[in-house]
């Protein structure tokens, strides 16, 4: 069972921002090879992948980003650990327990790639600690290497074994060791859970909750699945074609979806209670992030689009109750 969310000293809202993301751009030269532009005579191409996104995560919270693949969610992942560097936008941490700015890790998608197969899992979990000199001696280091594998459910023999000696759920424990080896303040965890079995998911979902609260993580989460976000998120951003289409507070957002894309997204989860309730199917196909439609790139699929829709590009706009979205119909 997936554990409920708990109740905190202070709204997320009341909290300092951990994370703060302004007007962030990246865009990526997609571009045939030169001989072949001139060849062909093709123009070069690119790829608006984020496009003005902002967002705040508070400190101690979680803040989920949710849409389709190909929406954007990962490359903002990746912008916010400095994997990728933003073409333009600002990315602030504030300042963490030692005074300098939030320390960041990151956990992957993927258990099965995440790892070096060749490695043993305590030298993979020790690198971080060998690298950043977290620990004096070599006995330290496996003393916490062994305290983490603890920490993450497994034992300390565990650790001389290999990766592929480990089910995908027990990977993605690793993965998370792996991450608080470098004593992180800040999570970003790409889609964790998708890779992993449900019952497994929720195994994973369920630690992720109990470190958030015995170490004091803040975490900014990825995912497509809204029911798995609701039950680890303060609020959720939701995101087309890289914007944020709508964004609030999870129960807000459950019980009040301003954008007809996030009604869409909601209408998806299973529902036990009335499984052959009537849904509305998302006309159309997803349109390339190379072309993207004028106006609100969702207007393609959208019931409710009128011709102000095909040519105004709707601003995202604070609410009363706290959510913003980004809709003329709202």
């Amino acid at each position: 069972m997936i554990a409920q969310p708990n109740p905190t000293s202070a709204p997320a809202v009341d909290r300092p921002a951990a994370l703060e993301v302004t007007e962030l751009d990246r865009i990526f030269d997609v571009s045939p090879p030169f001989l072949n532009r001139v060849i062909y005579r093709e123009k070069r191409k690119a790829l608006h992948a984020v496009n003005d996104v902002s967002f705040t995560v508070p400190m101690g919270g979680c803040l989920s980003l949710v849409g389709e693949s190909g929406c954007g969610k990962s490359t903002v992942a990746r912008l916010v650990t400095g994997i990728y560097a933003p073409s333009s936008g600002q990315i602030r941490f504030a300042p963490g327990k030692s005074g300098k700015p939030l320390s960041a890790q990151m956990i992957f998608q993927d258990p099965y790639a995440s790892l070096n197969p060749r490695w043993r899992v305590k030298n993979i979990i020790a690198e971080p600690l060998r690298e950043l000199k977290l620990r004096a001696t070599e006995a330290e280091v496996m003393d916490r290497v062994a305290e983490l594998l603890g920490i993450v459910g497994l034992n300390a023999a565990d650790g001389d074994k290999f990766p592929h000696e480990f089910s995908g759920g027990q990977r993605q424990r690793i993965s998370i060791a792996r991450a608080l080896a470098s004593e992180p303040e800040f999570l970003v965890c790409d889609e964790p859970t998708s890779a992993l079995d449900v019952s497994v998911q929720a195994q994973i979902l369920n630690l992720m909750r109990r470190l958030q609260d015995e170490l004091g993580l803040t975490y900014l989460f990825i995912s497509h699945d809204l029911s798995v976000v609701r039950h680890m998120s303060d609020r959720i951003a939701v995101m087309y074609l890289g914007r944020i289409v709508e964004e609030a507070a999870t129960e807000t957002l459950f019980a009040d979806p301003k954008h007809p894309y996030t009604q869409l997204l909601l209408q998806t989860i299973p529902n036990v209670a009335d499984p052959q309730r009537d849904r509305e199917i998302a006309a159309g196909e997803v349109p390339s992030p190379l072309n993207p439609p004028s106006g609100c790139t969702f207007h393609t699929r959208c019931p409710l689009a009128t011709d102000r829709c095909k040519g105004e590009r709707p601003e995202l706009l604070s609410k009363p109750d706290g959510a913003r979205v980004a809709c003329h119909f709202a």
